[in-house]
């Protein structure tokens, strides 16, 4: 193995890159720009963070004494007031335009010139990712009083969410990476305990193992990539890192064989392996499907709005750098098209409610990942939203379903619900409508600007990608409506007994469902024109696009407007392969169900790979699983038994009991024998000396 070694970089002075004065007591250290709206917006910062973080607490410690109902009272009071302060806050930075806030909260270390701070960064991205995430974790929690009333671990579960919640926003809102990771990782190690929160069920704990495990891999090149940030930038803080990556476009590590990659390009692949662990892109993906054995709240809440938004956050907040790393951005392109695609092969043989739509997130998050990888970051931010809204939700509604059947989710066991469960078969209906993107429901806007800007793209893997997301249009369609016709029409086939019991969902239910519905039906109209062809853009300078990587201009001269748009689609290929999708999935899952048999039996080896997901949770077990417990064993039978117990233990003390048999018989007590070694002795001793 040769050595790799960095060639041309520059040593950099430490800097400071924005003006601040001290604001008060506390050490708080603030940008100014009016003192006053500051000061309530940092205010108002903090208190938005802090309101989780305080509920998780009392719910953690003092849930079996408030009781219940005081424990869910208290918590959703906090979010509920913390998802007020976001509207303000979104308000204050969106619509009244103010300037960027950066805010150092505390002093966490000196490290030579580096300073590690707690440090917050408040603008227009943050703000949206602020709103958006505790506007979920609102509903999610208010719907967890009907979900979880007959859970033993209710308090606890409340205490978990809340924490989770707590991680995201510090995540969301972080000014360095040493708080960014923070946040990172606690998002990582609340979802491992809510994912096994039902810890007496081996499914649960496997599945909360597997998804800690496989986010360690995404994460351990993701703090590579935060050690490579501040060897070669000098600093963790944003700004100093974005600044000086245009000047370290020269600086080149050298790898064996010859092999060259610029420093930036290095980084933000490193940094992107974090993003495939968290927003689970290929072949990270395996432990999203596995999260759905935690309860259906904390699927709809780590699926639609945190943790698996976290990696394409992370992207889009790191465009200053990502936009000087073109190879980064073609990787990042086709694995998010591989992923969008081939994951929604896998929904169309699933028949686990909540799977398919675990598999339907995976997909999302491949377009997402597209357009981070032909710079619509705008875009990407664009679907992100609107999916937060009609992936919730789908996961509630489907939690309505499971609770209507006493917890089956089995959709073999369904059929025939709409007729008991209207307004759960309306709110699915509508979630279906938006994540299938036909128009005017919210996810047409954003999958077809990402699909458009796919097709503008003229980086190398577009062509692929451009293909992989129009085959991605038809698949979506034909899993979400299998999953509609299954569990909503066709025949009833769950068992007489369940016939008299079932009825729709209560109030608290219900409620969340109807929040949630509206903005995925009128979210994408809202929101296409500020966040894709405003001037400035909605992001506004939270995004840094270099003008050759720019696709997302060509399209604003063709926009007229929301509705021209959506009556515009019937003259693209998308919305036909929408309704070929819609239509497929009526005639094998409602119409005609013995083609769906017969087609299994025709196609019977492209079935079976799909079954068992490409084989990747086969290899995993057989080369990491079953190959790190047979290296463990052999490690144990040959370096711990025979050679560590065997040769240093145990051959240690037979040594000393050898050496002590051997000398013992030295020691015979005949003085002509100890003469006659002491004459030896001194005539060796005499020899070697004349010698």
């Amino acid at each position: 193995m040769g050595e790799v070694k960095r060639v041309g970089a520059a040593k950099i002075p430490p800097r400071r890159f924005w003006w601040r004065r001290g604001l008060g007591g506390g050490g708080e250290n603030h940008e100014i720009a009016k003192e006053e709206p500051i000061v309530d917006l940092i205010s108002l910062t903090y208190t938005i963070i802090l309101l989780p973080l305080l509920g998780a607490v009392i719910a953690g410690i003092f849930g079996k004494v408030l009781g219940r109902k005081a424990t869910h009272r208290t918590v959703i009071v906090f979010i509920a007031a913390a998802f007020a302060l976001s509207c303000n806050l979104l308000y204050q930075m969106v619509y009244l335009n103010h300037p960027t806030i950066t805010t150092v909260a505390y002093t966490w270390a000196h490290a030579g010139s580096i300073q590690l701070d707690v440090s917050f960064l408040i603008d227009k991205l943050s703000a949206v990712m602020v709103f958006i995430v505790t506007f979920i974790s609102f509903m999610v929690y208010v719907y967890t009083i009907g979900y979880m009333a007959d859970d033993p671990g209710y308090q606890r579960f409340f205490s978990y969410i809340s924490l989770f919640t707590f991680a995201m926003l510090v995540l969301v809102l972080a000014n360095n990476f040493l708080l960014l990771y923070f946040g990172w990782e606690g998002v990582g190690l609340v979802s491992y305990l809510l994912i096994g929160f039902w810890f007496k069920r081996d499914t649960a704990t496997f599945g909360s193992l597997k998804a800690f495990l496989v986010n360690r891999v995404g994460d351990l090149g993701f703090l590579l990539g935060i050690a490579l940030v501040l060897t070669d930038f000098g600093s963790l803080q944003y700004q100093a890192v974005f600044t000086e990556a245009p000047k370290l476009l020269n600086s080149l590590w050298v790898f064996p064989g010859g092999f060259t990659m610029t420093t930036v390009t290095l980084t933000c692949l490193l940094l992107f392996i974090g993003a495939m662990g968290k927003s689970a892109q290929v072949p990270l993906h395996v432990w999203l499907p596995e999260s759905m054995e935690g309860p259906t709240p904390i699927s709809a809440l780590i699926h639609a709005a945190t943790m698996v938004t976290a990696g394409i956050y992370m992207v889009t907040r790191m465009s200053p750098l990502f936009e000087y790393a073109p190879a980064a951005l073609s990787v990042i392109l086709v694995l998010g098209a591989t992923t969008c695609f081939f994951m929604g092969l896998l929904a169309i043989v699933q028949y686990d409610i909540k799977r398919v739509i675990a598999y339907s997130t995976l997909s999302q998050l491949g377009y997402m990942a597209v357009a981070l990888g032909v710079s619509a970051y705008d875009a990407a931010i664009f679907h992100l939203v609107t999916h937060a809204f009609f992936k919730a939700l789908l996961f509630l509604a489907a939690g309505s379903v499971i609770i209507a059947l006493h917890h089956e989710q089995d959709m073999r066991k369904m059929g025939g619900l709409a007729r008991y469960l209207p307004v759960t078969y309306a709110t699915f209906l509508i979630g279906s409508l938006a994540l299938s993107a036909l128009p005017p429901f919210a996810g047409f806007y954003s999958k077809d600007i990402i699909i458009e800007a796919t097709r503008l793209s003229t980086l190398p893997g577009a062509s692929y990608a451009y293909f992989c997301v129009q085959a991605g249009a038809f698949c979506t369609a034909l899993y979400t409506f299998r999953a509609v016709f299954l569990t909503f029409h066709s025949n009833e086939r769950f068992t007489p007994e369940l016939q008299g019991k079932i009825h729709e969902s209560p109030a608290v239910i219900l409620l969340p469902l109807i929040a949630l519905a509206i903005p995925s039906v009128i979210a994408g109209a809202l929101l296409i024109g500020p966040m894709i062809f405003a001037t400035p853009r909605l992001l506004g300078d939270s995004v840094f696009i270099l003008p050759q990587h720019e696709v997302l201009k060509p399209l604003a001269a063709e926009y007229q407007g929301w509705l021209p748009m959506a009556m515009h689609a019937v003259h693209g290929p998308t919305f036909w392969l929408v309704l070929a999708g819609i239509l497929v999935a009526w005639l094998f899952n409602d119409g005609f169900p013995q083609w769906a048999t017969a087609l299994k039996q025709r196609f019977s080896w492209l079935y079976a790979v799909l079954l068992h997901k490409y084989g990747f949770d086969a290899f995993n077990q057989a080369v990491f699983v079953k190959g790190t417990r047979e290296t463990g064993e052999v490690l144990y039978t040959v370096s711990d038994l025979k050679v560590i117990d065997g040769v240093f233990v145990n051959g240690s003390g037979e040594a000393v009991r050898w050496f002590a048999r051997f000398a013992r018989r030295m020691q015979t007590g005949y003085l002509y024998h100890y003469t006659l070694v002491m004459i030896l002795g001194l005539m060796g001793f005499l020899v070697w000396y004349v010698r």
